[in-house]
């Protein structure tokens, strides 16, 4: 994955591009080494001396996996199933009827009310009191739905502190019944992605909470989205703002990493803690499917849940640096159809901590490594790796793969990460362009590429123009190169014989 370290210094860009099978040509014009000198294997040296971070390895946590077996679950499961499908029969109607009737409290409540007609719109003020008494049938409706699925009674511990004192709750996110829970319990304002309000149902109810929606990849989203927070938090006529801070589901048995939004507005914040003991059924919504969590929960005798208003101790459980943006890589990797995919997370909170790698940018990457065939076990081979690029396995492809290549398994997974040089590329353009255009063409790159010892077959060195001509106009500009190398950075290893003035020869 790309990196957003800064480069070194012009001063650095010193060291020549050598390795065991490659050495420089003798003396041009005075500009080149002595041919007989080598350095080690590390074909970014020539850009510093310093070696940027080391990954430090897969975590052998996975917060989104269930760990429920598959639909029986041994002996106990097939004889709990067959016992309680009648159950299940008659759960599944009252399911029904509560949704039916909530729907109906829920449009009668909101019929008439401009403010929310299509969508909460930002500035509206809060529901009218015989609007909020109206919705109680909704919300009793919501507690026969927990009824339904085997919640028969809930567990708590602990009172939430008044509205007044604290306006804004957090809490984990385990499963989709926890909204469920919170709606009956405390009727709040919830932040949620925009594209929850199309779901049938869900949408019209989620409205009536007076919903604050986000974008969570647009800045001018999320702002406005703390701006809503704050003016909601300030005043008690709305009901309390909820905010689930890891942004998706998990397992319980992990806390994520959390976003900020809850805490920017700097209003006291209420920590809530869900839990659902288990032994036979993890109640997660992880890597399950909706209607197959639906189907187990029907089919339990009793399901368990307990929530604590005191977060200190309750959760026991430990911190990754894993976030939403890790269940996105891991969504993409199922739908792509590949197998083992929790081994695509990348622990994305620590990833944009050290490197400053968006979620946005992590997907595009993504999506060029499933271009280039990993294997059941998430890992591309030398050869699969450098023909989404053109090139064949040359030496120098070879060392710049084997600087990634931790393990030496010949092989890379998508976390192992590249050091980015800003500086460089800014050098190695000015050394490669045309001084009447400024711009690099064809012709000159392959020139480049030469002078680093790469030959790549005419579609071949088609398909890297291509790489690097970002807006497809036959040419390279500045903005081109630049980007290219933003999100391809090892590729920076290509220019090394321009960036020092130097000829490589390969030594037979």
């Amino acid at each position: 994955m790309a990196s957003r370290n800064h480069g070194p210094s012009p001063t650095s860009l010193s060291t020549p591009l050598l390795s065991d099978s490659i050495a420089p040509a003798p003396a041009v014009n005075g500009r080149d080494h002595d041919a007989a000198s080598t350095c080690d294997g590390d074909p970014f040296a020539f850009l510093s001396e310093d070696r940027p971070p080391r990954d430090r390895g897969p975590s052998p946590a996975d917060p989104f996996r269930n760990a429920t077996p598959e639909w029986a679950g041994g002996l106990y499961g097939w004889v709990r199933t067959l016992l309680c499908t009648p159950l299940a029969a008659v759960r599944l109607v009252l399911f029904g009827l509560a949704i039916a009737v909530g729907y109906a409290a829920t449009w009668v409540a909101l019929r008439g009310w401009a403010d929310v007609q299509n969508r909460p719109r930002e500035g509206a003020g809060p529901m009218p009191a015989w609007r909020r008494r109206l919705m109680w049938i909704t919300r009793i409706s919501a507690r026969c739905i927990l009824f339904s699925f085997g919640y028969h009674w809930i567990r708590k511990k602990g009172r939430p502190a008044p509205r007044e004192l604290a306006p804004i709750v957090v809490s984990n996110h385990v499963s989709y019944i926890d909204p469920i829970f919170y709606f009956y319990e405390l009727f709040p304002t919830i932040v949620s992605s925009e594209s929850h309000d199309a779901l049938p149902f869900v949408g019209t109810i989620i409205r009536a909470m007076q919903v604050i929606y986000v974008d969570r990849f647009s800045p001018t989203s999320r702002k406005a989205a703390v701006n809503e927070i704050k003016r909601k938090a300030a005043c008690n006529s709305f009901p309390r703002v909820l905010l689930f801070p890891e942004g998706t589901t998990t397992n319980g048995r992990f806390l994520i990493s959390f976003q900020h939004g809850a805490f920017i507005p700097g209003y006291p914040v209420q920590p809530v803690v869900v839990r659902y003991p288990h032994v036979h059924f993890d109640q997660s919504w992880g890597n399950i499917s909706l209607l197959k969590l639906m189907f187990k929960m029907f089919t339990q005798f009793h399901n368990f849940m307990e929530t604590s208003y005191a977060m200190a101790q309750a959760l026991n459980v430990l911190p990754t640096s894993y976030s939403y943006g890790d269940s996105m890589i891991m969504a993409r990797a199922v739908e792509a159809g590949k197998e083992n995919c929790s081994s695509y997370m990348v622990e994305m909170a620590w990833v944009k901590d050290i490197y400053g790698v968006s979620t946005a940018e992590a997907m595009e990457l993504l999506e060029c490594f499933l271009m280039m065939n990993p294997d059941s076990n998430g890992r591309v081979r030398v050869q699969d790796f450098w023909a989404l690029f053109g090139l064949d396995c040359s030496p120098l492809c070879k060392k710049i793969f084997h600087y990634f290549d931790f393990d030496n398994k010949e092989s890379i997974t998508f976390r192992q990460k590249q050091p980015l040089f800003q500086c460089a590329c800014a050098t190695a353009f000015e050394k490669c362009r045309d001084p009447e255009t400024s711009e690099i063409s064809q012709a000159q790159l392959a020139d480049v590429l030469r002078l680093s010892m790469l030959l790549p077959s005419d579609d071949g060195m088609m398909k890297l123009f291509r790489t690097f001509d970002i807006d497809n106009d036959e040419k390279i500009s500045r903005d081109d190169f630049v980007t290219c190398l933003s999100k391809f950075p090892f590729l920076i290893a290509l220019f090394a014989g321009p960036v020092n003035g130097e000829v490589y020869i390969e030594i037979v």
